[in-house]
């Protein structure tokens, strides 16, 4: 998916590994992004934000849905470039039509994950299908560590078996949990994976005491190490635990998206569609794409145009930081874009 914001905000995100475990579940909520033209359709952005900019590699998220196409239109994004990160996609409803500069063709399914890399320089369109009634998802980015950032362009595509759990089920799209270990392939240890929770349940799952986690509530009264997350909210856990305690407290079952890995150890900057380490890699890169240089490729069998790169800020891109927690907050606090 694009970040298809006209003045799209420029983020430098810093290395947080030599911060204290902290007990204390953070809870971001999202602002909402349209995503253009005459029927847009909506997404809540949980990440970036100010108050958080990475979990570790996972560096964006759109939630969006559920969406009646017949009102909204759908889906429908042109050609777009993408440098330094790697697209994940997972659908609770609906179907989109994947295409690629790298050839691929390919659809997004509930409970199927497309991972797209987009190295040194790719370019996909995505579009609901006819067969679309309701669109319901997410959409995530990870960034590249420096040393695979020019990565070549690759598409993996993979469908996990449910885990079943005590008052639950799981499908583990990327990474390891109860069990359960993806085989697409990432360049940094990572954690994602759906979860369903029945009524009144709550389950505690064993993590890698490493990783810093994610819990994106799509639906349900959903607790995190007791901490209430109501849908669209993200919930974040520090590293330092060895497990996370989720319960339901709702009469009807929830679901939500769980996502981890350990700080990410780099500096980079994110504008638009673009992952670097510099203003420069980002002025190069949307340069590129203004003139449809064969760093990006072509898109085959998209009806319409390129999506247009925004204008570029006219100042230099400047860094910005997770903010230091305080050292004993009195609540968890609830944060916006």
């Amino acid at each position: 998916m694009s970040n298809t914001e006209t003045r799209p905000a420029e983020l430098v995100c810093g290395s947080e590994a030599a911060e204290a475990p902290r007990p204390r579940v953070d809870v971001l909520t999202a602002r909402e992004v349209p995503l253009g033209g005459p029927r847009a359709m909506t997404v809540r952005r949980t990440l970036p934000q100010r108050a958080r900019t990475l979990i570790g590699a996972w560096c964006f998220a759109d939630h969006y849905g559920p969406d009646d196409v017949s009102r909204t239109g759908g889906m429908d994004v042109a050609p777009h470039p993408h440098t330094g990160l790697q697209t994940v996609s997972w659908l609770f409803s609906g179907e989109i039509e994947h295409r690629d500069s790298l050839g691929s063709h390919a659809f997004v399914r509930p409970g199927e994950v497309n991972l797209m890399t987009g190295g040194h320089g790719i370019s996909h369109s995505e579009v609901s299908t006819p067969r679309t009634t309701v669109l319901h998802g997410v959409q995530l980015w990870v960034a590249l560590p420096d040393a695979h950032r020019d990565a070549p362009r690759d598409f993996q595509h993979h469908v996990p078996e449910p885990v079943p759990f005590d008052g639950g089920e799981a499908r583990v799209f990327l990474g390891s949990l109860l069990g359960a270990t993806s085989p697409v392939r990432t360049f940094t240890p990572l954690l994602g994976a759906e979860l369903t929770l029945a009524p009144g349940a709550s389950a505690v799952l064993d993590v890698d005491t490493a990783f810093e986690h994610g819990v994106l509530v799509d639906a349900g009264d959903v607790r995190l190490d007791g901490t209430p997350l109501r849908p669209a909210e993200l919930g974040y856990a520090a590293p330092g635990r060895t497990t996370l305690t989720l319960a339901n407290d709702g009469t009807g079952p929830a679901r939500l998206v769980l996502l981890g890995g350990p700080p990410f150890g780099e500096e980079i900057v994110m504008w638009w569609n673009f992952v670097g380490r510099s203003h420069q890699d980002i002025v190069e890169a949307r340069e590129d794409w203004a003139n449809a240089s064969d760093r990006f490729g072509a898109v085959r069998g998209y009806d319409g145009g390129r999506l247009p790169a925004p204008a570029l800020p006219n100042a230099t891109i400047r860094p910005r930081r997770n903010p230091a927690p305080p050292a004993h907050p009195p609540t968890p606090p609830r944060t916006t874009a």
